[in-house]
């Protein structure tokens, strides 16, 4: 089965100092760089997505701003695919669906930010179009969010989004794992 790694919104903003700075995005950056390298190692196909924020009264990934710049932990080289987007869903009006179905790409790695929205929302839609998933959990970051009062904690958001990932939708697998799902 041929894989592909999409890394998701891994941007400046994210990391300390940006606009909307997410908590463990630094550790997270690592682990998907481990994940990139053995994309590359085994000359898989991999695929960055990039947020352009395109609405009204967005304050982070802007246009023509250092924020919105893939981050350098996981830079793409030449020939490796950038898929940019304007919604969660990094499938949303992009041609990510097409360029993985012309490289025969039946099973997607996924990681990046945030796990709370463009993680899940990625992962929901991939397995809606019909490939198996497998998301890296440890290399996804997501911040704390906050209803009726509440405050959840990051580690509590990520928990409770992996596990309602993790059936039916996806797989989930650490980087240290990964290597054991590569085919």
């Amino acid at each position: 089965m041929k894989q592909a790694l999409i890394i998701v919104d891994i941007q400046n903003d994210y990391f300390p100092g940006g606009r909307m700075a997410l908590a463990g995005m630094e550790a997270a950056a690592g682990k998907a760089r481990r994940a990139l390298d053995m994309f590359r190692a085994n000359g898989l196909p991999i695929f960055h997505v990039q947020h352009i924020s395109n609405r009204p009264g967005a304050t982070f990934f802007l246009p023509e701003t250092d924020g919105v710049e893939i981050h350098q932990t996981v830079a793409p080289t030449p020939g490796e695919n950038i898929v940019r987007k304007h919604f969660p869903n990094s499938f949303k009006d992009t041609p990510l669906q097409k360029l993985l179905l012309e490289s025969g790409v039946e099973e997607v790695v996924i990681c990046g930010a945030m796990t709370h929205m463009c993680i899940d929302t990625t992962v929901r839609s991939a397995f809606d179009l019909g490939f198996r998933c497998i998301v890296v959990p440890d290399a996804c970051a997501t911040k704390n969010l906050e209803f009726g009062g509440l405050v959840v904690e990051a580690p509590h958001v990520q928990a409770a989004f992996m596990a309602a990932l993790s059936n039916p939708f996806a797989r989930i697998a650490t980087v240290e794992e990964l290597q054991d799902y590569l085919g």
